[in-house]
């Protein structure tokens, strides 16, 4: 598609409203249903172990099936794709509703996931087909809001939906929005080629699949199962580097694998997927450990933790609305740079709280970090496809989600497992100087006499206050582990080219890099 005619789509309003809701839906459904699971477990009559798979089979069927949406897009053309996903994605979530069985609730929601795993990739590669280049900046920012600011919205809007009706409306909110944008996508999306004859590479996603789906169960159960203390994670640390060993060598050995082995050699692109891992694992882990942090160490009520949270999402809009429109006007490189300086320095920052800092310093903080993802991920997307033909478009907008959910569930179970073991660390170090004979008791009569270890109520106190300052200390590692995590990020800038000719696809023109 040239051009000429990416200026010429017809409808582009529409096709861009439809490919959003799809795009929102799918990022809201990977954790609207966190704050359900204690109501779903009474429904469902499950354990508080079992109940956890309602969240693990929507994330480990997703990473799957993103991989192969290249493939099948090109196989059975991207429009027709985009709707049967998009129905398949809205009955499940009807049956996920419905569903009376925890059995049931797996596997409606296996489906679910597998449906869902290729609305953000179609939908982003149809807003790169439908705007021309000077104004893909400003439609990588609105699709970006979608796929952003769903992972942040989706456990307010799923508590708030579970209290005024029941879980089951968590999933049937889903049912009005599918069928509008199914009707709008049937109505007005352009029609792409399909290439016939293509075989599919089953070998290839067999081992991808045996590979990621270890993957993810790994990560999502190491911390309920002590890690490599438990056969069950050992064994799926196995499978998990077996499976991707063996994809790797398949991708560049076969004649005809399912992802094309070219789009790695686009250096833009190669180092795009890191960049998007490693925010990956800023965009989810920062949510998942601010949200305890501020209940119990800042007593926070539920709603207002929810309220110190929201402007991560206004930050993350904000910069993102002005990054589209600086991304085809300057240096993407440099808006990244600003984008990452900012992660780095608000998880810094972070490293200094206390449960007594102000609430203005962490809504600042909160703010400035919503920024700092906004400000890297649009022109992320930008410089990723800049210098990638068309036709690879639809691989690269697959492999970028791929990278992206693998990074957020390593540094969701990463900074949970450090927080938990470096509590333990921590109580043990302060517990050890806690003795009878501490001056710091001993200086203070009455402070003695309630804080006396020898007396029961003594010791219930200090385990009490012992506790709070081994978790303060465990939080700070946290932060100071996601600041270092995100440090190597800068040097990823360095590897990336700004092609200076933005007038036409790549394609069509090549790029003169700098």
């Amino acid at each position: 598609m040239s051009a000429r005619v990416e200026a010429d789509v017809p409808h582009r309003g529409i096709i861009t409203v439809c490919a959003m809701v799809a795009t929102l839906m799918q990022a809201l459904d990977a954790t609207i249903a966190n704050v359900a699971l204690p109501y779903m477990q009474g429904s469902l009559s499950a354990t508080s172990d079992e109940i956890t798979w309602v969240l693990t089979s929507y994330i480990t069927a997703a990473a799957i099936m993103t991989a192969p949406v290249g493939w099948l897009a090109a196989r059975f053309g991207r429009k027709n794709l985009f709707i049967l996903c998009l129905a398949g994605f809205t009955t499940a979530s009807m049956l996920c509703g419905i569903a009376q069985t925890l059995p049931q609730m797996v596997g409606f929601r296996l489906l679910q996931g597998m449906f869902g795993a290729a609305l953000v990739p179609l939908s982003q590669a149809t807003m790169l087909d439908i705007y021309p280049v000077e104004r893909r900046g400003s439609a990588m920012a609105i699709w970006g809001i979608g796929v952003m600011i769903g992972p942040i919205l989706g456990p307010t809007l799923g508590g708030y939906l579970t209290e005024l009706y029941n879980w089951r409306w968590v999933f049937y909110v889903n049912l009005p929005f599918g069928l509008l944008a199914i009707l709008g996508m049937i109505i007005f999306m352009p029609r792409a080629p399909t290439e016939e004859g293509l075989r599919f590479d089953w070998t290839g996603f067999c081992v991808l699949a045996l590979g990621l789906g270890s993957l993810q169960m790994m990560l999502d159960r190491g911390q309920d199962q002590d890690w490599f203390s438990s056969r069950e994670i050992i064994t799926e640390a196995v499978l998990a580097g077996l499976g991707i060993y063996l994809f790797l060598a398949h991708l560049f050995t076969a004649e005809r694998p399912f992802i094309r082995p070219a789009i790695f050699r686009d250096r833009n692109l190669s180092a795009s997927l890191l960049m998007m891992f490693a925010i990956g694992q800023i965009l989810v882990a920062s949510s998942a450990l601010m949200a305890p942090y501020l209940q119990s160490l800042g007593n926070y009520p539920v709603a207002t933790a929810g309220l110190v949270m929201a402007p991560r999402g206004i930050g993350t809009m904000l910069a993102m609305m002005i990054s589209g429109r600086l991304a085809s006007r300057i240096d993407p490189r440099k808006l990244m740079f600003v984008g990452v300086s900012l992660l780095i320095g608000s998880s810094y920052s972070m490293t200094g709280w206390t449960p007594d800092v102000a609430v203005h310093v962490q809504v600042t903080t909160i703010i400035v970090q919503g920024m700092g993802l906004g400000f890297v991920f649009t022109p992320l997307q930008v410089i990723a496809f800049a210098t990638l033909p068309m036709a690879m478009r639809t691989d690269a907008a697959a492999m970028l989600s791929l990278f992206r959910n693998v990074g957020s569930a390593i540094g969701v179970s990463l900074t949970s497992a450090l927080l938990a073991r470096n509590i333990q660390v921590a109580h043990a170090g302060l517990a050890a100087r806690i003795t009878p004979f501490n001056r710091a008791l001993q200086s203070n009569p009455t402070i003695f006499h309630r804080l006396d270890p020898l007396t029961r109520h003594g010791a219930v106190l200090l385990d009490q206050m012992i506790n709070q300052q081994a978790e303060i200390i465990a939080y700070i590692d946290d932060f100071l582990f996601m600041t270092l995590t995100t440090l190597p990020a800068l040097l990823l800038l360095f590897v990336m080219r700004r092609p200076t000719h933005m007038a036409a696809p790549a394609e069509d023109h090549p790029a003169v890099l700098d």
